[in-house]
């Protein structure tokens, strides 16, 4: 069932619930940049915020949660290992920094950035002590393909409850989607809006029909395909915008056509040729 407001979550397989719709602040600059995108976005209702150690950010996002005053138990923050960090003590230790950068007793969700061959078993093994301490509620992971999955989860303990990835209607990702649908890993897409190549007359067209815009139509697919989405902005209004989505539906119709438009056209990398 599609979201119907903006404190609507998932529930993850292990019970937690995640925000259908959260702030991405990937690019946005450390210090006022990254605490007003933060602030404007718990001021419209936002409760999720994805951050990531390479971002370089996360004291800023940690600053603009302490200063809006919400009850910690109503957010839920998410950062990443970098790949430089990959590997069990590095990755206990990253974890550690990142906390006290956010200045965070616990996270919500702690994810492997990228499956950097060879060493991101050894890292799982590390988030999998982590979430067992009570450091982590949830852990998962971000760009990983079908055989990586396979790969991890054939001698873990944990299944990932997450998988971050590339996700936009010229990347529609549809058999990774349906793996991660039968494992009940919950597929959350980054670059939702194609970082800003939305010039497809079938979203003009949509945007008509509906009233909104092509980024919002966008981002209702998102919903409706059950994916969790963190549109990144720096802009009060765009910020604002991303977020007023739940007052319309798409139709099956229009879901489709929206579907049809897969290109497997990736903005960012490949996660299979991505130079660690």
């Amino acid at each position: 069932m599609a979201a119907g407001q903006i404190t609507d979550c998932t529930v993850l397989h292990n019970g937690v619930k995640m925000p259908w719709l959260g702030l991405g602040v990937w690019k946005a600059k450390e210090g006022d940049e990254v605490k007003k995108a933060v602030r404007w976005a718990l001021e419209t209702g936002y409760r999720s915020i994805d951050t990531a150690a390479i971002y370089g950010n996360e004291s800023g996002v940690g600053e603009a949660i302490r200063e809006s005053g919400i009850p910690r138990d109503q957010l839920f923050i998410t950062t990443k290992v970098w790949n430089a960090d990959q590997g069990y003590e590095t990755t206990l230790k990253a974890f550690e920094e990142s906390r006290k950068r956010l200045g965070l007793e616990y996270l919500d969700l702690y994810l492997v950035h990228w499956p950097v061959k060879g060493k991101y078993k050894e890292t799982w093994k590390a988030l999998e002590k982590l979430y067992k301490d009570g450091y982590v509620r949830a852990i998962g992971v971000s760009n990983f393909q079908i055989h990586h999955l396979q790969d991890l989860m054939a001698d873990s303990e944990q299944v990932p409850v997450v998988n971050q990835v590339e996700y936009h209607p010229l990347l529609t990702q549809q058999p990774l989607l349906s793996f991660c649908r039968e494992h009940r890993i919950q597929l959350e897409a980054w670059s939702p809006l194609m970082q800003g190549n939305l010039d497809q007359p079938l979203l003009d067209r949509l945007a008509d029909k509906y009233g909104k815009t092509p980024a919002q139509i966008v981002l209702r697919w998102d919903l409706q395909n059950e994916v969790v989405t963190i549109p990144k902005s720096v802009t009060e209004q765009r910020i604002r915008e991303n977020a007023d989505i739940f007052d319309f539906t798409l139709s099956d119709e229009d879901m489709a056509q929206i579907s049809a438009l897969n290109q497997n056209k990736r903005f960012g990398p490949d996660p299979d040729n991505f130079d660690f």
